[in-house]
């Protein structure tokens, strides 16, 4: 059902991609549901090698939260702009979009490690126990994710500060989605550096997984319906 529901929604995505005639992420509501897609989407394409099922009943309700998000945010209309449909702002924003996918997972792997945990602790052996997996497997998945979200993250930076050059006449011009989005990859550059250069592991990487994926909505929602800056006019 899952994935009968990413194909469709896909395909929902793709119609209105051609309606507007760029990537249907211009508007907070259209980012939000493309943001839904992109995390089962990319929960599916890990299962295959992870089989871990239990992963989607984390996964599936952030999923639907971002839906019923993209129904109630305010909608602005986004006139039709060749500037979209440059090659840089896709590769930015497809970028940007797995990467935050893949901290989605690291942030569901997170909460589950922190349940098994006080679960083993308290020896309170209940209906999650059996059914997630142990400690150091929801460890090495959290980090695997953090290993192949930070460098698409750090190129769709690097895409949308080499555009803003382009456009703006400066790649860093102090907008308050530049900003955010920075602070959030310090964090996760943090959050990389101590695990693979201090062996930071379990409780403490699960805590930051869950911080950091807190710094990635903020920037990717608030910044969007509180702030104004370069990105509204894109992003609405």
């Amino acid at each position: 059902m899952l994935c009968a529901g990413a194909l469709f929604h896909a395909g929902a995505i793709f119609l209105r991609s051609v309606q507007t005639g760029h990537l249907a992420v211009t508007t907070s509501q259209e980012a939000l549901s493309f943001l839904a897609w992109a995390v089962v989407a990319t929960y599916l394409v890990a299962q295959v090698r992870l089989q871990l099922r239990i992963l989607g009943s984390f996964v599936s309700p952030l999923a639907v939260i971002f839906m019923l998000f993209s129904s109630i945010v305010p909608v602005h209309v986004i006139p039709k702009s060749v500037a979209l449909q440059s090659g840089w702002v896709f590769f930015h924003v497809s970028a940007l979009f797995i990467a935050d996918a893949l901290f989605a997972l690291a942030f569901s792997v997170g909460v589950m490690y922190l349940l098994q945990e006080r679960q083993i602790k308290r020896k309170n052996f209940g209906f999650l126990y059996a059914r997630l997996p142990s400690l150091e497997r929801l460890d090495q998945i959290n980090h695997y994710c953090l290993l192949c979200g930070f460098p698409l993250m750090t190129g769709g930076l690097v895409a949308g500060f080499a555009y803003a050059s382009m456009v703006w006449r400066s790649p860093w011009n102090w907008d308050p989605k530049e900003i955010f989005s920075l602070v959030t990859w310090c964090i996760y550059a943090i959050l990389l550096h101590e695990r693979l250069a201090v062996g930071w592991r379990g409780r403490r990487a699960a805590w930051l997984a869950i911080f950091g994926f807190s710094a990635v909505l903020i920037t990717f929602l608030g910044v969007n319906l509180l702030m104004k800056g370069h990105h509204t006019v894109f992003v609405g």
